[in-house]
């Protein structure tokens, strides 16, 4: 460049060199995607999971299965459904592909350059398409956490220490927070309990929230919140005292009938007039349920329907879901010593 006469400034030219790397990595990102879907081993497996899915569809039109059956099939066929879709649709691509290699070299031969050109923007098109769904099938059979999928039991309290007034608005806010975000995504939120303050924040509130890969979303959401505020009346807003207050997010596994069985016996039931809002219904019938496990203490409250067995079920749904989260509790605490001996 000099020896012609030519300068450009530094950055131009780290521009241009970022800009060369930039498209030999997508490139080489796109050969290793190639690369990996063409790889015998992976076709087959893919082939194995193709098939796999054809026989657990038909399995499921039989009359023949009881409910557990039903479920577990059912379960396997919504995790292979998008590996076989996806699967599909590259073989279709890949099909159009060759079409289109053929029809170049033939147009090659008659030297036709107007319908060659377009004929290679269709193949750079269809090319990028096969690469986005390889990447996509990729992403698909990485193996996801075991509880992912599951519905979760959401609760919020309100710290009973500090923050008063306070502390309960925001809690309020936080649990309506999660149930709009629950609608956005299009879950399932039933309200399992609800205990109003008295100045319109909340003291406790739980819900099950159901849908596609609830746990997921939701498992990184526990722990304890801080807040502070400056009311906007009262002694506080003339002296300008930050008031600071805390609450409480749990999220648990909701798990299937099998995963915790709980002995009657060992169930202690109660029954109490539910409170809040709700008419004279909630004056004069013994509806809400208390469930105390007496093996570990364990007390869930559920007061929400007007039917006292609905209650009941529900806080016994609630009630498995803290045991199994115990059971969970335990086996981590177990893995977390085992690596620090390791270490």
């Amino acid at each position: 460049l000099h020896s012609h006469g030519f300068w450009r400034p530094k950055p131009l030219l780290d521009t241009a060199r970022f800009t060369l790397s930039f498209n030999s990595w997508h490139r080489k990102n796109h050969q290793d995607s190639q690369a990996l879907w063409k790889n015998e081993a992976v076709q087959k497996y893919l082939e194995s999971l193709s098939k796999e899915y054809q026989q657990v569809s038909h399995q499921l039109s039989a009359h023949s299965l009881n409910d557990f059956e039903q479920r577990t099939l059912r379960r396997r066929c919504a995790n292979l459904s998008p590996i076989a879709a996806a699967f599909q649709e590259i073989k279709e691509a890949e099909r159009e592909v060759q079409e289109l290699e053929a029809m170049c070299t033939e147009l090659d031969s008659r030297d036709e350059k107007q319908l060659l050109e377009l004929a290679l923007e269709e193949k750079e098109s269809l090319d990028k398409k096969m690469n986005m769904l390889c990447r996509k099938l990729f992403q698909l059979l990485v193996p996801k956490e075991k509880y992912d999928t599951s519905p979760v039991i959401l609760e919020v309290t309100a710290g009973r220490t500090t923050g008063g007034d306070i502390c309960q608005q925001f809690t309020k806010e936080m649990f309506d927070m999660y149930q709009s975000y629950a609608d956005y995504k299009r879950w399932t939120f039933d309200i399992v309990n609800y205990t109003p303050a008295e100045i319109g924040g909340l003291h406790h509130a739980a819900a099950h929230i159901s849908g596609e890969n609830v746990y997921r979303h939701l498992k990184y959401e526990g722990g304890t919140h801080r807040v502070q505020r400056i009311p906007e009346t009262g002694m506080s807003s003339r002296m300008q005292r930050i008031h600071t207050g805390t609450m409480s997010v749990i999220v648990l596994p909701q798990p299937e009938e099998v995963d915790v069985k709980v002995d009657p016996k060992d169930l202690r039931i109660d029954t109490f007039r539910a409170k809040g809002a709700g008419g004279q219904h909630v004056n004069k019938t013994d509806s809400a349920v208390r469930i105390v496990h007496l093996p570990t203490g364990l007390a869930v409250e559920c007061q929400q329907e007007r039917s006292q067995q609905l209650n009941k079920e529900i806080a016994l749904r609630t009630l498995r879901a803290k045991l199994y989260q115990q059971v969970l509790e335990k086996q981590l605490s177990q893995e977390q010593s085992a690596r620090k001996l390791q270490v």
